[in-house]
């Protein structure tokens, strides 16, 4: 039997943890990444399908009945579309809907209407043409332009990699100093202005961090994991530590030994050595 929700299947022996960052290299990754990612995945995004209700109780105006207040956010669907666009905290939203009162109900997605549009970002110093909704529109409008509405608004309400790429790049722009405006100084400095107050927010780490996805974290943590490691032969390492230790225990022989070089600082390797003259025929 289909679970109802999608961690139903989990529910029958209790929730499970989520070992991404206690196992393997997750557990490697730094406090500035799992900073992102708590703005990601666990902050709760903003009410977008449906309207709170404040308080704990209301009461019924016709029946005077008292009920609790629940606001009980909507199951959404985010489909692969909506990463290539930006679509202001909307998604896909399942569930049934009764078209005739003598039938029954049939399942029905409510989906946002979309539309081509253009956004100017000055820091970027771009136009791009992306995928976007009424409500992102009205998002950049009450924000006052594109920058703004993407350095206010978290990760959790963008749900679109698009948007949170757009993001990180306008962040490390900005913390380099908008080198896309190098060449009209009056108006970079007025930028740097205008949007130096949000670096506040963020370290240089958590920056160079920000908007990655799991499997491009651990990537990235490999490989610097992996450049750290030391990549040349065991028999030169084993041979430098030996002369290290010779020459510590005053052995006379090892006095005069230079320090090893690694066979790509080698001048000649042994095929150099070899002359060899093509004879006449």
């Amino acid at each position: 039997m289909a679970s109802a929700t999608p961690q139903g299947a989990n529910l029958l022996y209790g929730l499970r943890k989520s070992k991404k960052f206690t196992e393997g290299l997750g557990a490697q990754l730094p406090l500035a990444y799992k900073k992102f990612w708590d703005e990601w995945k666990h902050r709760q995004p903003a009410a977008v399908h449906y309207v709170p209700k404040d308080g704990m109780f209301q009461r019924e105006d016709v029946t005077g009945l008292v009920t609790p207040i629940q606001n009980i956010p909507l199951p959404l669907i985010d489909p692969p579309e909506a990463n290539q666009g930006i679509w202001g905290g909307e998604a896909i939203v399942k569930g049934f809907q009764k078209r005739n009162p003598y039938k029954r109900r049939v399942p029905h997605f409510w989906v946002p209407v979309l539309k081509r549009s253009v956004v100017h970002s000055q820091i970027l110093n771009e136009h791009m043409a992306v995928t976007v909704t009424d409500r992102t529109l009205d998002q950049i409008h009450d924000n006052h332009g594109f920058d703004h509405y993407l350095l206010k608004t978290p990760a959790c309400d963008l749900r679109s990699m698009l948007a949170i790429k757009l993001k990180k790049l306008i962040l490390v722009d900005l913390l380099a100093g908008c080198p896309k405006h190098a060449a009209q100084p009056e108006k970079q400095q007025a930028i740097l202005d205008e949007y130096s107050c949000y670096l506040s927010q963020y370290t240089p780490e958590e920056i160079d961090w920000y908007g990655l996805t799991y499997t491009e974290a651990i990537a990235k943590i490999q490989d610097q994991l992996e450049s750290q490691i030391d990549k040349r032969p065991h028999k030169l390492i084993f041979r430098q530590k030996l002369i290290e230790q010779l020459k510590e225990a005053g052995i006379k022989e090892a006095q005069g030994t230079e320090e090893l070089k690694g066979i790509e600082d080698s001048s000649s390797s042994w095929l150099s050595k070899l002359s060899f003259k093509p004879k006449n025929w």
